[in-house]
């Protein structure tokens, strides 16, 4: 079905231009890491994207909890917010610790 893949092709080109547009974000703004070569830029993006798939878990996790006890959309959004927060907030501290270390 061609709707599905284009559904299917918007949600990763999304996701694929966030997920670099953030790491570009946060290497510059928020980590200050001036290094541009190819190798190092692998590098740290390969461990910025792995870095991710645990606070993408946590968010999942939280919200899936949330509405599976409560089976309420608004219980399922604050267990996605809390979610996020938390996630960000442990890939902030996995990013400062692995991938942008000084």
């Amino acid at each position: 079905n061609k709707t599905n893949l284009f559904f299917f092709i918007a949600i990763s080109s999304g996701t694929l231009v966030g997920l670099l547009i953030k790491f570009l974000l946060d290497k510059r703004y928020i980590f200050f890491d001036k290094k541009n070569n190819i190798s190092h830029l692998k590098k740290t993006f390969g461990l910025y994207t792995f870095m991710g798939s645990f606070s993408t878990a946590i968010f999942w996790v939280t919200e899936s909890i949330f509405w599976l006890v409560w089976k309420e959309e608004n219980m399922r959004e604050i267990g996605a917010i809390l979610g996020l927060i938390i996630g960000y907030i442990i890939k902030y501290r996995l990013d400062k610790r692995y991938v942008f270390k000084k």
